[in-house]
């Protein structure tokens, strides 16, 4: 690897090797890949003091009550709001799209009947010369 002169102890210039066995890489990286994740968090644990590892396990478990909580509550008015609007909405959508079709409807029979200026103009288009001025 890499040498690097020094002065020794004894006074005399000489290189020296700095090298690490390879033998203890190998041990190094067994150990790293040993352990999980699960367990190195566990073991930091251990550096808090016991009030806050409380303090936090307690606000965790309120975290995941009010989760739930939330859940089971947006699950409800989810149900509630649907059904309502189905109940209270839609047979009104479904009636103004009914009335829309009947108008619709009639406005062909006219046009067909009377000719295609009259369904334009809603039927009486014969009755009143234009105004002269006006366009």
């Amino acid at each position: 690897m890499a040498e690097i002169e020094e002065l020794s102890p004894a006074g005399a210039a000489g290189p020296v090797s700095i090298r690490a066995p390879e033998d203890e890489i190998d041990d190094d990286e067994d150990e790293d890949l040993d352990e999980t994740l699960a367990e190195r968090l566990w073991g930091l644990t251990e550096m808090f003091p016991e009030t806050v590892r409380t303090a936090a396990e307690v606000s965790a478990q309120c975290s995941v009550s009010l989760l739930k909580k939330f859940y089971s509550f947006s699950r409800s008015a989810l149900w509630v709001g649907t059904t309502s609007f189905m109940i209270l909405v839609l047979p009104v959508v479904f009636e103004t799209e009914r009335l829309q079709l009947e108008q619709q409807q009639l406005q062909q029979q006219r046009q067909i009947l009377l000719g295609p200026n009259t369904g334009m103009s809603g039927g009486m288009s014969g009755m009143m010369p234009p105004a002269p001025g006006k366009i």
